[in-house]
């Protein structure tokens, strides 16, 4: 279910490039791994998976544009619109380098916006605002949130029931606001058991995506990492604070 999304995904963007006449040019996109301190600067806490060494910011730059995307997998890397638009996205690393590139290509052409990571007081801000959206368009729902996002765990436990779920094993079976951290051999069950999912759009790299795109329960993805997945295949997404 998950590969025919990102081929997909993959396959309009070349022909998005090429209609634009940027597919052929020799323009490099370049993705380098950002500082806790560049990416997100000083958020109010310290569990931020950021923070604490598990994931890193993947930042391509094209022309003038920057786009972001989280991954446990990072380096740097350099080629054409090409060789990005055609390459195998096979592991964690290469689907980071193609996301962050649509996000920066696809920014400058304005088709996506707010791919770049909020920073300090940010997420703070953020997390309320998306509880207080949720309760106006869903209701009391009761929610599943896939990946470890701190400061919505604790906007969202205070309004609704939550089930979180992490792949993260130093997160899994630990509590935040009074609640379980479940690992994914439970995110079958806690997404059957939920009436709204909010996702991390970190999910398009993990290659995850397709198992929370249900054509029975709505879904929410949050953070900067899927903007422009989000905005090409109609997904809903919330990310107030990003830029």
């Amino acid at each position: 279910m998950n590969r025919p999304i990102l081929n997909q995904l993959q396959a309009e963007a070349r022909e998005i490039w090429m209609k634009e006449g940027i597919l052929g040019e020799s323009i490099a996109i370049t993705a380098r791994t950002l500082s806790t301190e560049e990416a997100i600067g000083n958020p109010e806490g310290d569990d931020f998976p950021l923070q604490r060494g598990k994931e890193k910011l993947m930042e391509a730059q094209f022309r003038n544009e920057r786009g972001q995307a989280f991954t446990d997998t990072f380096g740097d890397f350099s080629s054409s619109l090409r060789e990005i638009a055609e390459m195998k996205l096979d592991n964690n690393f290469r689907r980071a380098i193609f996301v962050a590139s649509l996000n920066a290509v696809q920014r400058s052409l304005g088709k996506t916006d707010r791919t770049i990571h909020c920073r300090d007081k940010g997420p703070s801000i953020c997390a309320p605002k998306m509880a207080d959206y949720i309760m106006e368009k869903y209701g009391q729902v009761r929610i599943t949130q896939i990946g470890y996002q701190p400061k919505l765990i604790e906007a969202l436990a205070e309004k609704f029931t939550l089930r979180i779920v992490d792949l993260d094993p130093d997160n899994i079976g630990n509590q935040k606001c009074g609640v379980v951290i479940e690992g994914p051999d439970s995110s079958a069950a806690a997404v059957a058991d939920a009436e709204l999912i909010v996702a991390t759009g970190s999910t398009i790299v993990n290659d995850t995506i397709g198992d929370f795109i249900l054509k029975d329960k709505p879904t929410l993805f949050f953070g900067t990492t899927v903007a422009a997945a989000a905005d090409h295949l109609g997904l809903k997404r919330f990310c107030c604070e990003s830029n």
